[in-house]
């Protein structure tokens, strides 16, 4: 999908308050480690998460992602009245119904005409609800657009915690040690025509592809999450390759055109692992992974945001979006700064 009169008005984060190291989190995980025989220092070791963050107790994902959400539109200098929709992408929910975006409507005081839904596909969300509202933009029905995602790690870290201290053995420990790696935080993303922000930057397009026989890897629950890491990743990075290449043919990609990659990021080895696959150069990619750990949809967002804060992207220069989901699914999608 190719867009011609969509920009990004503005990108936000919120980081969740509490850093967790892991070590403290071997800590609690004491009687399982004692029990395995496993040294401590094998969180961080394995996966480069050195911590990752939590919220409050009794904080929702709809109050992060109306704090980033809030954060979009002040950025963009808006009036919130003009927003025709807003999309909620997150993982983690306050209920089964409502949806998330309803409550992120009302607290950001958004108008009865802006549409607002939740929009699911795992990590891949936050690129996936981009490309809706850019074709809903494109096409004339809204102007701007909000783009939402708020994760919260704490309640399914300390089930996990304790499941594994009182029942676990050493399947379990690798079935769920990438739950050990969740992180907390939001993201937001206001988009609009071309015309309505000059400043923006220029939404070029994005592509995607299914590899759905891999459903079965990563499956979760609000409780637990149970993952065939190794496979993932390798399935995972064959997507990621035949994904990239439509991107080239697409959007004229190549390791060399992109000046920045921002990743979905769940690790060490997983972003090593995929600069190598596509050739590209891994200064290009700016890593939240080791203090952040993995923030599901909201960790491609994020980065992106902390990339641009901390002055990495220029004007003209092309970044590339690069997601994968559980399913398994690959969005790439490229802004022009």
């Amino acid at each position: 999908m190719r867009f011609e009169s969509v920009c990004a008005a503005s990108i936000a984060y919120v980081d969740a308050p509490h850093r967790v190291s892991s070590d403290e989190l071997e800590e609690r995980l004491g009687p399982l480690l004692k029990r395995l025989g496993i040294a401590r220092g094998v969180i961080a070791s394995l996966s480069g998460v050195v911590a990752r963050r939590f919220w409050d107790v009794g904080v929702q994902p709809s109050d992060v992602a109306a704090m980033a959400g809030e954060r979009a539109i002040r950025a963009s200098g808006i009036d919130r009245e003009r927003i025709g929709a807003l999309v909620s992408t997150s993982v983690c929910r306050d209920f089964v119904e409502p949806s998330v975006a309803s409550i992120v409507h009302r607290q950001l005081g958004l108008s009865p005409g802006c549409r607002n839904f939740d929009l699911g596909n795992a990590c891949l969300g936050f690129l996936d609800g981009m490309e809706m509202v850019s074709t809903m933009i494109e096409r004339g029905a809204i102007d701007y657009a909000l783009v939402v995602d708020g994760e919260g790690s704490r309640f399914v870290v300390e089930r996990t915690i304790e499941r594994l201290n009182a029942v676990g053995d050493a399947r379990a420990f690798a079935e769920e040690f990438a739950t050990l790696t969740l992180g907390s935080g939001g993201a937001a993303m206001l988009l609009c025509r071309r015309d309505l922000a000059p400043e923006g930057h220029a939404y070029r397009g994005s592509v995607c592809l299914a590899a759905t026989d891999w459903n079965h890897l990563c499956r979760g629950q609000a409780d637990r999450m149970i993952t065939d890491a190794q496979k993932l990743l390798v399935a995972g990075l064959e997507l990621a390759g035949r994904t990239f290449a439509l991107a080239g043919t697409e959007l004229g990609w190549s390791p060399e055109a992109l000046d920045e990659v921002v990743i979905h990021q769940v690790s060490r080895q997983h972003t090593e692992r995929l600069a190598e696959r596509l050739g590209v150069d891994p200064a290009k990619i700016h890593a939240i992974y080791p203090e952040l750990g993995n923030v599901g949809p909201a960790s491609l967002p994020m980065a992106l945001a902390k990339g641009a804060e901390l002055g990495r992207l220029r004007p003209g220069m092309r970044v590339g979006l690069l997601g994968i989901g559980s399913g398994l699914n690959c969005a790439m999608a490229e802004l022009v700064w």
